[in-house]
């Protein structure tokens, strides 16, 4: 039996960039096509996330949110890969990844009664294709799995995305997804946003692989890391493994260098465990920044445009949030109707008592 040398699997790989944080284009042949309202468009949703971010960590210390992970930092890797995507195609999440599924189409005021723990939070409208985010970490890889085998069985030309952090691939499900979608070649792209942080536990400690996109040889899958703050190199990306998807050619994993800003979650003090000299350096490479001055060399982009936006998207979060503050409250009764298309007789005695 013929060995395959050891050194193929430590060659370092170097992260896809396009778009420098000076705003200049570096990688011309990768740079993705887009119009200019395209460009634009992009522009205009990450601003508006970012003050919608900003507005729900002040909503869930008020008390109007339940759980809430920030995401200001991680607005490329986010934004860029959903664009990317061609509406039919499946959204698949963790917690963190709320922005994706909005920007897919579920109405913002059920992101935040999902956060409020309301069952309405998850009655996903019947064109909108996404699944709510699942909390326990790395569950939703074998979920994006299934799905794509569905769309594979079915002939149909769709592709299931799927998140996670650093963190997520340590777990089990991670390993077992990529491995039945590389044997399967499904339609299926494991984008796992690499913030450098499993909660508290830095990188480092996470593996002894050179990186996460590394992982996929073993899958025998594609793998590729990108600059997770670049928004073009997310979005060539995520269209060139969506296009190998479309056409029969497999999974791929795709690691995004990006940054959170903010702490993990609100109960997380950031920093215990990180520096600002850290913090500092990834502020250069602020995903917003790179894109507006990009833009604004273009003539398509200035600072009142970001002022209106944010002005937009405040107003917008402040209804969307008294809707769902107005949303009839749950009950023990409208929850177990909710689960079954005819009560079984069991429930309904349990419901009598409840009453």
């Amino acid at each position: 039996m013929s060995k395959v040398p050891y050194e193929v699997y430590t060659e370092e790989v170097e992260a896809l960039t396009v778009l420098s944080p000076d705003g200049e284009i570096v990688n011309k042949e990768m740079m993705p096509e887009l119009s200019d309202e395209q460009l634009k468009e992009i522009m205009y949703r990450m601003v508006f996330t970012r003050t919608w971010d900003d507005r729900a960590v002040n909503l869930g210390r008020q008390g109007r949110l339940g759980f809430y992970a920030p995401v200001s930092g991680q607005e490329a890797s986010m934004i860029g890969s959903e664009f990317a995507l061609e509406k039919e195609d499946y959204v698949v999440p963790g917690y963190r990844d709320i922005p994706q599924l909005v920007w897919h189409g579920l109405p913002l005021y059920q992101a935040f009664l999902y956060s409020r723990g309301h069952q309405h939070g998850g009655q996903i409208p019947e064109d909108v294709n996404v699944m709510m985010p699942q909390i326990i970490i790395g569950a939703q890889i074998l979920h994006a799995m299934g799905i794509a085998m569905g769309f594979k069985l079915k002939n149909q030309k769709r592709v299931a995305i799927t998140y996670t952090g650093d963190g997520g691939s340590s777990e089990g499900d991670f390993y077992e997804g990529l491995n039945y979608a590389g044997r399967f070649k499904l339609p299926v792209i494991f984008f796992v946003q690499n913030n450098g942080y499993a909660i508290t536990t830095p990188f480092a400690k996470q593996t002894a692989a050179m990186s996460i996109a590394h992982k996929a040889v073993a899958a025998g899958i594609k793998g590729i890391q990108v600059d997770g703050m670049d928004v073009f190199a997310v979005i060539a990306a995520v269209r060139e493994a969506a296009k190998r998807a479309r056409n029969g050619e497999g999974a791929t994993l795709i690691e995004a260098l990006t940054y959170r800003y903010r702490p993990h979650s609100l109960s997380d003090d950031a920093t215990k465990y990180r520096t600002k000299d850290e913090e500092g350096q990834w502020n250069e490479k602020d995903p917003i920044n790179r894109l507006a001055k990009y833009l604004e060399k273009k003539g398509l982009w200035t600072e009142e445009d970001t002022a209106r936006v944010k002005d937009e998207a405040k107003a917008k979060v402040n209804e969307e949030i008294k809707r769902a503050e107005k949303t009839e409250k749950m009950t023990i009764s409208g929850l177990i109707d909710s689960m079954f298309e005819q009560t079984p007789k069991h429930m309904e005695e349990q419901k009598a008592d409840f009453e």
